[in-house]
């Protein structure tokens, strides 16, 4: 009985490490769940929600109608009154109520005027969740690219370690001399350096993206899967501009910022107007009677000429802004466009002939090396080459897919996914 009680324990213990191991396992997310993750628990664009909100609010405000006033009176108390002692024998009550009306749509043109408002924060919160989506994918892409340099860091340092192997035999053989099998254990701190400066930088990039996640999750228990190459060709350049300018949320904010300056100044010119004051008088006199009165401001003197004028420049200086805000897209998609096709020739150009070359080269001169063919330095300069080309060929895939990120950013949407 004590037996079986033990292996049941014993049983239930390592289920339960089973579990716990499996549950503290990394979880890897592709770009499309570490987008949607992001749009969930970014601060950043969670405040420009509430940015937003307390906009529309905004709008309540500005539709709000004046409120009438109400004033109660009690004339002709007389307190001092001595004999027969009555103070309110001519007491007159009266009680007025008046009301402001706003003449020529003042009250519309504010509300116009908080919804175009509220327009062009929905859209700047667009340009704000653009931009951060940029920087997270430059964070996906260099933990993609980290993940790859140590991998090939750590496969080049395999590959050296079996060739180090190799000469120890040789050396024990007779083959070679010491002093060759001691620059070759040399060589091996530089594949070290490699590797553990890989291995930095991943956990580099990974703490950038969990930032921008808002996550607080270990470095042990988030990693990202996702394709580190070159991509498909992308549509034409006279495409993407003209995408770009119906796309991007910085240059539609630009044309809101024109409409609404443009309501600003019909308002501004509604406010110069005058607003008469509807009064209505109840009392008692004796006998009661009922009077009505209109207040209206003379209006000798426009105080609000100031301000049509600026709200007029307004639009002018938004209208400008506009011009430069189109100008900046359009140089946007250039630039990118151009650092895209210049990243991508390169590319063609390692995967078609560098690559294969430079493994030729090492495996050439490996072979010629062991023989007598080839003198040691030979070889460490063509097994340096070979490290080069691969280390450049995976850190221009970065730049290219960095290149494609700008280009969805220059853009304003992903056209390349």
């Amino acid at each position: 009985m004590r037996r079986l009680a033990w292996r049941t324990g014993a049983a239930v213990l390592v289920a339960c490490c089973i579990t716990k191991g499996a549950w503290a396992q990394a979880r890897s997310y592709t770009w499309t769940q570490l987008r949607e993750k992001f749009e969930a628990s970014n601060p950043t664009l969670m405040a420009g929600k509430i940015n937003v909100a307390e906009s529309k609010a905004n709008e309540t405000t500005a539709f709000l109608r004046p409120n009438p006033d109400l004033s109660i009176a009690l004339d002709q108390f007389q307190p001092f009154t001595i004999y027969p002692y009555r103070p309110l024998t001519n007491l007159a009550p009266t009680i007025s109520a008046s009301y402001l009306h706003e003449r020529q749509n003042k009250r519309e043109l504010r509300l116009d005027s908080a919804r175009a408002g509220t327009t062009v924060v929905e859209t700047q919160q667009e340009d704000v969740k653009r931009n951060l989506l940029f920087n997270l994918r430059n964070a996906f892409v260099q933990t993609l690219q980290a993940k790859a340099v140590v991998a090939l860091t750590q496969e080049n340092l395999d590959y050296y370690d079996r060739l180090l192997d190799v000469s120890r035999n040789q050396l024990r053989a007779g083959g070679i001399a010491q002093v060759d099998l001691d620059r070759l254990e040399l060589q091996r701190v530089q594949f070290e350096t490699d590797l553990q400066t890989a291995q930095v930088n991943l956990r580099t990039a990974k703490i950038q993206l969990l930032a921008l996640l808002n996550d607080r999750a270990s470095l042990e228990q988030f990693d990202v899967t996702g394709t580190f190459d070159s991509g498909p060709e992308v549509m034409p350049l006279e495409q993407l501009r003209s995408t770009a300018l119906d796309s991007r949320p910085d240059l539609r904010a630009a044309v809101e910022a024109i409409a609404k300056a443009r309501i600003d100044h019909n308002l501004a010119v509604a406010n110069g107007s005058t607003d008469p004051v509807f009064g209505v008088d109840l009392g008692r006199n004796p006998p009661p009677y009922i009077g009505f009165n209109v207040s209206i401001p003379l209006r000798l003197f426009d105080k609000n000429q100031g301000e049509k004028t600026r709200t007029q420049l307004d639009v002018e200086l938004n209208e400008r802004l506009r011009d430069a805000a189109e100008a900046q897209v359009l140089s946007d998609v250039d630039s990118a466009y151009a650092a895209l096709s210049s990243n991508r020739a390169l590319l063609q150009a390692y995967k078609t002939k560098y690559l294969a070359m430079a493994g030729s080269v090492r495996d050439t001169l490996l072979f010629a090396y062991q023989r007598g063919g080839a003198s040691l330095l030979d070889f460490l300069q063509a097994q340096s080459d070979y490290r080069s080309v691969q280390l450049n060929y995976l850190n221009l895939i970065g730049s290219y897919l960095t290149a494609a990120s700008q280009l969805n950013l220059a853009v304003g949407r992903e056209v390349i996914p």
